[in-house]
């Protein structure tokens, strides 16, 4: 197994091929840099060779980065002194990629070596552009579905491999910034205009080829190795360089609150790289990034934002010997918001819908909801009017049930009212065919429950998306107590063909997410009621990473819907019910007509626009603040506790299956502390002992809510963490 070949052509120029085998694009391997190293070697070595061309054997794409599933594990793999050994391990990289960057020169006169060109067919990405950024010319295919970028600060990483120190030196920190900070993906055009790359031809083979016969000694030298070069935009203590990184540090800040230890490392490793020589400043990235290596945030993130990620992604959970499910028409019933938005995105996916509502007047709204998403692409430039005209072609908007005689997945998104449901569910199972899976997108009421509506429960499952459906990047599946592995299977295909990361879980109230969700939630109206600052409650949160505080969460998805849960499941739970000071505040604003950013009036005050201009001070003439307010800990660890208890508890009962559905799903679905990895990843970095011991700290001071679950009692009377008992890797050991 190779990943790396060299042929040497009669006209002087080695080609070297990167095409992992069984492998869909390129990742680097710790295998693959010593192939690679020997290529470099036998062509610098080799007189006949006047240069080097490096490709990718795959179409349309260079490299997708490095071998995550190694970067998750590193730390364990680098020896008894984990720190050196990746500090070394880094600092080899950079010598083979310095070694292509230098490639044989003279160290006095920078005279000598041979040219070096990456010739791209596509995307490259994380090492997939670190490589070719040290060679001396980038050719890119003109391929417009190709992104060229560095996305690691996404998983809780930066670009270690020498694309920190090389993009800064040569774009400056300015420049570069949206590609570190950010992890934007650029197209070919986009990152020739930026200065990432230097052409984009229809043959970048031919043309990298040409170029390294044509090249001169001047052409290979890299500006920070010639004599008298000057950082674009001007180092940290340049005038217009000073103001860049001053600036930089704010927006660094402001973003992430200090929340994602990768940002600020990556900003210190530019910071001190600027101000020393260019070797120096690898050696300083390779510090910087061990550090973020060294942080068990980077682990947890990778694991969950990348490794767990994909893994459901393909399939991981999905029941066995089942033929594939993939849906041909779709009928969606109710073009209210959440209809509207599963429709475009099933049409988007290629897939015919049938939109369902009372009248033809609400079924059109609900396909306006399409077309004015595609308009705004096409004001954007990223779709055509054919493509617009395609997709509105899919949908079928109509009140008449009988179009949905042919559908072989009807999603029903009705009013939340079980009647209403009941009733859809027996008029549309009489048209449909008999083997059409019926789902559910339900967030609240239990899926066994509305099955009993249905003649065919084992076909009947929850399929529960996030609002606005086109932006989410979850699916919660629902399995009721008589769902069939077909149901199960036909949700999983769906959600993979509209390209969303589903999780599966058992049926129980509040399902996973809006179990672990609201909790969140009532513990932020508790602390306003006890006269805790709101702004105190939602910086806390912000924090931590959540996108949103608390409160302001409130707001936005609306406080009469608060209030209508809090009731419904009053009324389930009866005598059991765990009342609060915090429900008669969820009422009260209900009943003063402030219920959100809806009404222009909730926990804030908002302008005419819509916009928000404060928090609002009439809450505290009902709820005074306290003269001495708690501890910034102190209220982080009581959200983050309300969260991850019912976290705990849904895997205890049997609602979660698998934890790696805990992590990912709780950072997709509400944004939990994505530095974190999840509840279970957040909960394996601070100790199971420490979590058991904090919980019965927490319960004395505030209550039962805070009980230690018996799962977690014993698992820190063992000392284990979550990943060590249940990943799929310990189950089967």
């Amino acid at each position: 197994m190779t990943d790396f070949t060299m042929e040497k052509g009669a006209d002087g120029v080695a080609l070297i091929t990167w095409d992992c085998p069984g492998k869909t694009m390129n990742v680097m391997s710790i295998d693959g840099l010593k192939e690679l190293e020997s290529c470099i070697d036998d062509a610098l070595a080799d007189e006949a060779v006047k240069g080097v061309v490096i490709t990718s054997g795959k179409e349309g794409s260079f490299a997708g980065g490095m071998d995550l599933n190694l970067l998750a594990t590193l730390k364990e793999s680098a020896g008894d002194d984990p720190a050196k050994g990746l500090f070394e391990g880094t600092m080899e990289m950079h010598a083979l990629l310095r070694k292509i960057e230098r490639a044989g020169m003279d160290a006095k006169t920078n005279k000598g070596g041979k040219p070096i060109a990456a010739a791209l067919p596509g995307t490259a990405a994380g090492i997939g552009l670190e490589l070719p950024l040290a060679t001396h010319r980038i050719f890119v295919a003109d391929n417009p579905k190709a992104r060229i970028g560095l996305p690691e600060i996404m998983v809780g990483i930066f670009p270690g491999a020498g694309g920190t120190t090389r993009l800064v030196r040569k774009l400056g920190a300015m420049a570069a910034s949206p590609l570190l900070l950010e992890g934007k993906m650029l197209e070919p055009s986009k990152a020739k205009g930026a200065g990432v790359i230097d052409e984009v031809v229809d043959d970048p083979v031919a043309a990298a080829r040409e170029w390294v016969l044509n090249a001169t000694d001047a052409d290979i030298l890299k500006p920070w190795d010639a004599k008298g070069y000057k950082m674009p935009g001007g180092a940290p203590y340049h005038p217009a360089g000073f103001m860049t990184f001053v600036g930089a540090n704010a927006m660094v800040n402001g973003k992430t609150q200090g929340a994602f230890p990768a940002a600020k490392a990556l900003l210190s490793a530019v910071y001190e790289g600027a101000l020393v020589p260019f070797d120096t400043a690898l050696k300083i990235e390779a510090r910087w990034f061990t550090h973020v290596l060294m942080n068990p945030s980077s682990g947890a993130m990778i694991r969950s934002l990348f490794v767990n990620k994909e893994a459901l992604e393909k399939g991981a959970v999905r029941p066995e010997g089942i033929p594939d499910q993939r849906v041909k028409k779709l009928g969606v019933l109710g073009a209210g918001m959440m209809g509207a938005g599963i429709a475009l995105v099933s049409a988007q996916a290629g897939m015919e819908v049938v939109l369902i509502d009372r009248d033809q007047a609400a079924a059109d709204k609900g396909k306006a909801y399409t077309e004015a998403y595609l308009d705004k692409g096409i004001s954007r430039k990223k779709v055509t009017p054919e493509k617009k005209e395609a997709m509105l072609g899919l949908i079928n908007a109509t009140p008449d049930l009988d179009a949905l005689k042919d559908c072989d997945l009807i999603i029903e998104a009705v009013f939340e009212d079980p009647k209403v449901k009941a009733e859809m569910t027996q008029k549309v199972e009489a048209i449909i065919p008999e083997d059409c899976i019926f789902a559910s997108n339900t967030s609240t009421l239990p899926i066994t429950g509305l099955a009993k509506a249905s003649k065919r429960p084992d076909q009947f499952i929850g399929i529960h998306f996030f609002s606005p459906v086109e932006k989410m990047l979850l699916v919660e599946i629902i399995k009721g107590k008589e769902t069939g592995d077909r149901a199960v299977a036909k949700a999983l295909d769906y959600v993979r063909q509209i390209r969303k990361t589903p999780i599966v879980v058992n049926d129980a109230r509040f399902f996973y997410c809006n179990r672990c969700i609201i909790p969140y939630g009532n513990e932020a109206t508790r602390m306003v009621t006890e006269g805790v600052a709101p702004v105190l409650i939602d910086n806390a949160a912000r924090q931590l990473g959540f996108p949103v505080g608390p409160i302001q969460l409130g707001d936005e998805t609306s406080i009469d819907l608060a209030a209508k849960i809090t009731r419904a499941t009053k009324e389930a739970m009866g005598n059991e019910y765990p009342a609060s000071e915090a429900d008669n505040l969820v009422f009260w604003m209900e009943e003063e007509g402030r219920l959100g950013r809806k009404a222009k009036a909730g926990y804030f005050d908002y302008d005419e626009k819509g916009k928000r201009i404060g928090y609002w001070k009439g809450i505290h003439d009902k709820y005074p603040l306290a003269d001495e307010q708690p501890d910034l800990i102190e209220i982080q660890e009581r959200l983050m506790f309300a969260q991850v208890l019912e976290a705990v508890r849904a895997l205890e009962e049997g609602v979660l299956e698998d934890i790696r559905e805990g992590d990912v799903g709780a950072v997709l679905a509400w944004g939990f502390a994505p530095w974190s990895g999840g509840p279970f990843s957040w909960l394996d970095i601070i100790g199971t002992p420490y979590a058991a011991e904090r919980c019965d700290q927490l319960e004395a001071k505030y209550g039962e809510r805070f009980k230690c679950p018996d799962l977690l009692r014993e698992m820190a009377a063992k000392n284990q963490t979550f990943y060590g008992r249940f990943s799929p890797e310990a189950k089967a050991a």
